[in-house]
């Protein structure tokens, strides 16, 4: 992995930087510069704290992008049929702002994050389990690596 040193070398400022990106629609693993930084001098909770909160707030940028935007728009961007973006955003009414728990999930992740703003989902409740499901997966792998 050629770039987690980069990552590394910024200290948990990388880590937070890594984690944001990792959390918008860069396809880069936030983990695996997460295993780097945990063999480096770093507390586990300091460790979960920045990747948690660079992850969370990449994806509420994405929750953000969706509340900008409109079906169209938001299908043009992510290169898919309006009907498809019309299905997420009956989803994110239908199941409201619990879905943010699964935007820790690769790939899919950021759609939901996108498809939680385009329905409208509640800001607080949104955020807050958004950022429960992002804590709870890093606390997992930093878990494993420990």
């Amino acid at each position: 992995m050629e770039l987690a040193p980069a990552w590394a070398d910024l200290g948990l400022w990388g880590l937070f930087v890594a984690c944001f990106l990792a959390a918008t629609v860069l396809p880069f693993s936030s983990e695996a510069i997460l295993a780097v930084f945990a063999a480096g001098p770093w507390g586990t909770l300091v460790l979960l704290a920045v990747a948690s909160a660079g992850n969370w707030l990449g994806g509420m940028s994405s929750y953000g992008l969706g509340r900008l935007g409109d079906p169209a728009r938001i299908a043009r961007w992510l290169r898919t049929e309006p009907a498809k973006v019309l299905r997420w955003q009956g989803r994110i009414s239908r199941y409201g702002a619990w879905a943010a728990l699964l935007c820790w999930l690769p790939f899919v992740g950021d759609v939901i994050a996108i498809a939680l703003g385009l329905g409208r989902a509640r800001w607080v409740p949104t955020a807050l389990l958004m950022l429960a499901g992002k804590a709870i997966r890093y606390a997992i792998v930093l878990g494993m690596l420990r």
